[in-house]
């Protein structure tokens, strides 16, 4: 058994096969189970992240019938993926063999994995990959259980993996290994074939299990192996439970790696982030902060209490919130401050600039240093298009004040609180925007008195 190998690059090709055939009943969903997200992405998108991705190494995904949704899945996140369809279920080996001809054209290593374990690390597929160039036919991912019930164990004789026996059929003193197997394994694209080709012709039932492969590569004289992974790094996912179990060791796993690379949580288990997350270093984010795909925080900037951000660029030294929503396409530059109960929408906050209080800015660019007064909004749609608001560098918006796009304001102008701007605001100038204020002396004392009167004759 072998756990330290080598991990750097061969030069060996490789083909990695990632079967996304399984129903996940269990899941209780019209999703595919592999189309379920874990922090932000599907989990069949993980486990080709993980996947060996060198010049000449190629990637099979293995789908069952009418699933041209998973199909799409995978090639939307890797274009050339290879697709094929597992229109009888008889078995993972059976599974893989329908992807025969990427294997007969495989030229070096062939890796099976499964979409449904979205925390499997690409290091751990190198390990795999590394241990086969070291001369192993069948290199099998193993762990150590603290419950191995259900698992199948992988057995060894004479120091080398010998067999993988399923719980049912294992013996008293079988069952009592810890030692097991986790369904990745990585073979000699040299013997795969033969060896799949062997599992179908021995197995009188016409199942054809991956499993079966160990015991034949043995009889034949190749040497099987393997390689220790963490328990928690290979679970599969089958149903909801499990689901938000996998979630919370990658939320767990991404705010360690985003902590160690010199960014604050300060409640790092009320923090969610997303799988592409990018975060810089001196970056403070307090707690119940929510972190869709898509965004970046560079250096200092700091992100308050219960914000939520999704596709944004938070420039360096930025700060927002609390209770800020940043959506797709809003952009804060350097020292750009997004203030409490603020929405933006596909918008640039300029420099220094400053959208403090209760405001909605879409489809805008904010220059360097303006300021937008609380509970400014730009009227960005007409019900059928969108279009865009500009506020030039230094410009200041009053409370209260509608912008109705598209329109322009310049730089340095003001715009007088309460105003409804429709037409454009020439650089400097002032904007305003008001009826006449109307005011009658008395006339409250007289309307609260008719109505008073009205209610004691018993008129509603």
């Amino acid at each position: 058994m072998s756990d330290d190998v080598a991990t750097g690059p061969e030069a060996r090709a490789c083909l990695t096969l990632v079967l996304a055939a399984g129903e996940g009943k269990r899941m209780r969903s019209a999703l595919p189970k592999v189309l379920h997200h874990v922090a932000g992405q599907a989990m069949l998108a993980h486990v080709l992240d993980a996947a060996p991705r060198q010049a000449d190494d190629e990637i099979a995904v293995i789908v069952g019938p009418d699933r041209a949704d998973v199909a799409a899945a995978a090639q939307a996140k890797h274009p050339g993926v290879r697709i094929f369809t597992q229109t009888e279920r008889r078995g993972t080996a059976h599974a893989v063999l329908a992807a025969r001809a990427a294997l007969e054209a495989a030229k070096g290593d062939v890796i099976i994995a499964y979409g449904d374990m979205p925390l499997i690390l690409p290091e751990t597929l190198a390990r795999l990959k590394a241990r086969r160039a070291q001369g192993a036919a069948v290199v099998v991912l193993g762990f150590h259980a603290a419950d191995p019930t259900g698992y199948g164990r992988l057995l060894h004789k004479d120091g080398r993996l010998a067999a993988i026996r399923e719980e049912r059929d294992a013996s008293p003193q079988e069952r009592a290994v810890t030692l097991c197997n986790s369904g990745l394994v990585a073979f000699d694209g040299a013997v795969v074939l033969a060896l799949l080709d062997a599992i179908g012709n021995a197995n009188s039932q016409g199942e054809f299990y991956l499993t079966d492969a160990v015991e034949i590569a043995c009889a034949r004289g190749l040497v099987c192996d393997v390689v220790l992974a963490d328990e928690a790094e290979v679970r599969g996912v089958n149903d909801r439970v499990q689901l938000a179990e996998a979630e919370a060791l990658m939320q767990e796993r991404l705010r360690r790696a985003a902590m160690l690379a010199g960014a604050t949580l300060v409640d790092p288990a009320s923090v969610h982030l997303s799988f592409d997350t990018k975060i810089g270093f001196d970056v403070i984010i307090e707690p119940q902060v929510f972190i869709g795909p898509g965004v970046s925080i560079e250096t200092g900037a700091v992100i308050h209490a219960s914000s939520n951000l999704e596709g944004v660029k938070v420039g360096p030294g930025a700060n927002v919130g609390p209770f800020a929503r940043l959506r797709p396409g809003a952009v804060l530059e350097q020292g750009a401050k997004v203030g409490n109960f603020v929405e933006i929408k596909a918008a640039r906050i300029g420099a220094g600039a400053k959208v403090s209080h209760l405001s909605y800015i879409g489809d805008a660019d904010i220059g360097a240093e303006a300021n937008i007064g609380a509970g400014v909004i730009t009227c960005n749609y007409d019900g059928f298009l969108k279009y865009r608001t500009i506020v030039g560098a230094g410009a200041f918006v009053g409370s209260n004040s509608a912008l109705v796009a598209p329109v322009s304001i310049g730089a340095g102008a003001y715009v007088g609180s309460g105003s409804v701007i429709t037409k454009d605001v020439s650089a400097d100038a002032l904007a305003l925007e008001r009826n006449q204020q109307l005011e009658k002396p008395g006339w409250a004392q007289s309307f609260r008195a008719r109505r008073l009167a009205m209610k004691a004759k018993g008129r509603s």
